[in-house]
């Protein structure tokens, strides 16, 4: 698995740890502090904060320019 993979699997993970919770019914509510159109808003601000990383800090977390172009070209509402 390439970093790309590795960050977005763990963010995936992490949003629905902390925003969603399984009823009886089986169906996931969201809480009011974090509805399905905020985590798809701060998806899209983190994809477009990935552009304006300079090549170092994209270094750091493990992505080149190109996954990081490819990553934040991606619709706001696909993980």
């Amino acid at each position: 698995m390439n970093g790309l993979s590795d960050v977005r699997l763990s963010l995936a993970a992490q949003e629905l740890q902390h925003s969603a919770q399984t009823t009886l019914a089986g169906r996931v509510e969201y809480g009011p502090q974090l509805s399905r159109w905020t985590l798809m808003l701060r998806r899209l601000s983190t994809r477009r904060q990935l552009l304006k990383l300079t090549d170092q800090q994209l270094q750091d977390i493990g992505l080149t320019r190109q996954q990081a172009n490819r990553e934040a070209s991606l619709p706001f509402w696909k993980l």
